[in-house]
């Protein structure tokens, strides 16, 4: 019996929440405009034992939280090629694998005819399920920052979708063949490129559509000192109304909203937003960390970035790319962040170049790039 219709499964790890909202991206966009595609989307910290999960997850949010430096060291020492063959990555894939065998067994069931993986590690077990003839489909990756980091590179694959023409630079220096690397961008979900009613938008969120927003972001999970920035930011003397996002952090959120209620609600704290789309369509300038997908998100609605906190390794390297481009502006420290604010509320030219320069670098068509390859089989 033949499918009537081609699947692609999307395997992203909720490590951070941006590996998932590619993820996530490439599914809504298969659904609006590939109706011959039937896309699934997994998390595979689902199929994994806790402890494993705790490892990728968790643990992760608490070093690059509390110790940063660690993650640094880490990062850098993981990136080397001499670390893929140590004890350490044999012991860790060991582990990996063993602990596979439910992801293995999903894969079987679904029967997908490709596969896109929005995070390493199921781009590391795949190659080893191919590598062992446990699977037979063409598995691609989609790396989802403006870099490229030495675990995201494993053999068997049939390609790479990367966020720029350096990316691919770099990525043939691991040894990828140029004919497997392609620079589609990174996926973003439909809605961020639609044109949304900035007056209901606001309405939807308690804010007044007319006066200058300033949108506070600090990830999915609430990661960085934004309680101390959201003080500073209520020390200025700036003209402007502000929206902390909090994230999946409910102990920062409630703090938050005591602040908003002993500063007389000069703030609007929220928490996690499925509808962020919304909040930036509102929003004259994003304060926040560079990761890959918050950065994505704001080129996609031309959302000027002050850049703060950025995580050692990948998101110092997003920095790099947006501050490059002339796409951002980055603040090292609170004096620093009033006067990038001040800076940009009070040059509308400078602020508009910003746009422009962000306008040249947006990649719209990233996730219909991506399945239209996947399709065609490179």
């Amino acid at each position: 019996m033949t499918k009537s219709k081609k699947t692609i499964l999307i395997l992203s790890v909720s490590a951070g929440t941006g590996h998932v909202r590619a993820a996530e991206a490439l599914e809504q966009t298969a659904k609006l405009d590939f109706p011959e595609l039937n896309a699934v989307h997994i998390d595979v910290i689902d199929y994994v034992p806790k402890f494993v999960r705790h490892l990728f997850s968790d643990s992760y949010i608490k070093i690059i939280n509390r110790y940063p430096a660690l993650w640094d060291f880490m990062y850098q020492k993981s990136d080397k090629v001499e670390a893929h063959s140590s004890k350490l990555k044999k012991l860790r894939l060991t582990i990996e694998r063993l602990n596979a065998i439910k992801l293995n067994k999903m894969i079987n069931k679904i029967n997908p005819d490709h596969i896109i993986c929005t995070h390493f590690l199921p781009s590391e077990l795949l190659s080893h399920m191919i590598y062992k003839k446990k699977i037979n489909i063409p598995c691609w990756v989609q790396v989802t920052d403006y870099h490229i980091h030495g675990l995201w590179v494993q053999p068997n694959h049939f390609g790479y979708f990367v966020a720029s023409d350096e990316v691919a630079w770099r990525i043939r220096d691991y040894g990828v063949p140029i004919d497997k690397i392609y620079v589609t961008g990174i996926p973003v979900a439909p809605v961020f490129f639609q044109n949304l009613p900035k007056q209901e938008c606001a309405a939807e969120i308690g804010i007044s559509a007319d006066k200058t927003t300033l949108l506070v972001m600090s990830g999915g999970f609430g990661i960085g000192r934004i309680y101390e920035l959201t003080e500073g930011l209520l020390s200025m003397n700036i003209d402007a109304q502000i929206v902390v996002l909090a994230g999946r952090n409910r102990v920062l959120l409630n703090r938050l909203q005591k602040l908003a209620t002993k500063h007389n609600n000069r703030f609007v704290p929220l928490g996690f937003t499925s509808q962020i789309e919304q909040v930036m369509a509102v929003s004259d300038i994003a304060i926040s960390k560079p990761g890959g997908l918050t950065t994505s998100e704001c080129l996609a609605t031309n959302l000027p970035m002050i850049i703060i906190s950025p995580i050692p390794g990948q998101e110092e390297r997003n920095a790099n790319y947006l501050l490059e481009n002339g796409a951002a502006l980055k603040a090292c420290d609170i004096t620093g962040l009033e006067f990038r604010i001040k800076e940009l509320l009070n040059n509308k030219t400078k602020l508009e170049k910003i746009r422009q320069n962000m306008s040249a670098i947006v990649r719209p068509n990233a996730a219909k790039d991506v399945l239209r390859i996947v399709l065609q089989g490179g």
